[in-house]
């Protein structure tokens, strides 16, 4: 179990709809863990949740083949290969001063514009296919713009829930026979009471405490709580309980977010980085796995509490126009993000916007692996000291 992840977590590249195409070819036709139905179900699951739906993929494929165990052996095998090289890419950051604002780190920080880029014209194109999520896509990108706080994100994913609940039109879904994965409802139904005690105990406890460790961890908690969309959602998010504060600079941040587009696995474990990256009493390996764990715990709380109750709640019209309107929310609080801070902490000049645009092209259509144009515009920065 945990060497079958850990095989796909040093080589699954590509974002998260490559890694389901991985977990498929591993799992569904090699080892014939389950069949193409019940993964199908999986899938839709996981894309219903919120956090990183490759990540929860994987939880819940070991779940159901060994017990919680196997659940924390996939999480581990999938997710420690890049969390450990952005936990070592931190390191540099904080052994070499002047390594944050380098050329070769500005090239990432310029390689990110066409990332996000990338990633808003997709989710664009799936999740707004009409005016009415279009058009809440831009509201939300200007409301995002107009409060660029935490609180205001927050606000516009759940007024795009409210107004999608009595607006969108969607196709109902087929009933579809669901695989037992050996929760049994009582105990899903209490992870997810504890998902959401947790949502909201833990910027109480921070609050009272004054704690900045608990200040983290209900940042990067409440982060892997409400991403909707992919983990390149989970940037404005974090990028506003982060930077305003203090913990690191704008500059830190977008080089490591640049550096997690060239490693394998989930782009959540960017939180290692991060906590990595902060001062005391975080920093290092114990602020990496601490930050690391925080992100990903919502993922497995909501995955595994829902299981047992998926096919009822997949089936209900109003939470299927309810998501229809979050998921356009989503793509505008991208958007805003596009701007303000990638545009504006990456692109100063024209040479700037010509590299971001060569890796976009690069990206969308020369289909040319991320990983492959992250490494180009580090060199190209670098040899023209940009």
């Amino acid at each position: 179990m945990l060497a079958a992840f850990f095989k796909l977590g040093l080589t699954s590249f590509g974002g998260p709809v490559a890694h389901l195409g991985y977990f498929r070819t591993e799992f569904v036709e090699r080892r014939r863990w389950l069949d193409d139905r019940s993964y199908s179900d999986l899938v839709a699951l996981c894309q219903f949740l919120p956090g990183p739906a490759s990540s929860q993929v994987g939880m819940a494929l070991g779940l159901g083949r060994a017990g919680w165990l196997g659940a924390l052996a996939a999480w581990a095998g999938f997710t420690l290969p890049s969390a450990v090289a952005l936990i070592l890419f931190a390191f540099g950051v904080a052994e070499w001063s002047g390594l944050a604002s380098s050329s070769v780190v500005h090239g990432l920080k310029v390689v990110a514009v066409a990332v996000v880029a990338q990633a808003v014209m997709g989710m664009a194109k799936s999740l707004c296919p009409d005016r009415l999520r279009a058009g809440l896509a831009v509201s939300a990108a200007l409301a995002v713009l107009a409060v660029p706080t935490a609180l205001g994100q927050v606000a516009v994913i759940a007024l795009g829930g409210l107004v999608g609940r009595f607006a969108v039109r969607v196709d109902q879904l087929q009933p579809a026979t669901h695989r037992d994965y050996g929760v049994s409802k009582t105990v899903g139904a209490t992870l997810l009471v504890l998902f959401g005690v947790l949502l909201i105990g833990l910027p109480a406890f921070a609050a009272a405490t004054g704690s900045m460790v608990a200040s983290a961890i209900a940042v990067f908690y409440k982060a892997g709580a409400l991403v909707f969309g992919g983990g390149h959602v989970v940037l404005p998010l974090i990028q506003s309980g982060v930077v305003p504060t203090g913990w690191v600079s704008n500059d830190t941040f977008l080089a490591g977010y640049g550096a997690a587009q060239a490693v394998p696995g989930p782009l959540f474990t960017f939180a290692a980085y991060l906590g990595a990256a902060m001062h005391a009493p975080l920093g290092g390996w114990v602020g990496g796995f601490t930050l690391l764990l925080a992100m990903f715990l919502p993922a497995f709380l909501l995955v595994a509490g829902a299981l047992p109750f998926w096919e009822t709640i997949r089936q209900r019209g109003g939470v299927q126009q309810a998501m229809g309107g979050v998921n356009a929310a989503v793509v505008g609080v991208l958007v805003a993000a596009l701007y303000d801070p990638v545009w504006t902490s990456a692109i100063h000049t024209k040479a700037d916007f010509g590299l971001s645009l060569a890796a976009f092209g690069l990206l969308v259509f020369g289909r040319v692996s991320p990983v492959v144009v992250v490494a180009a515009a580090a060199v190209v920065a670098g040899a023209l000291q940009l």
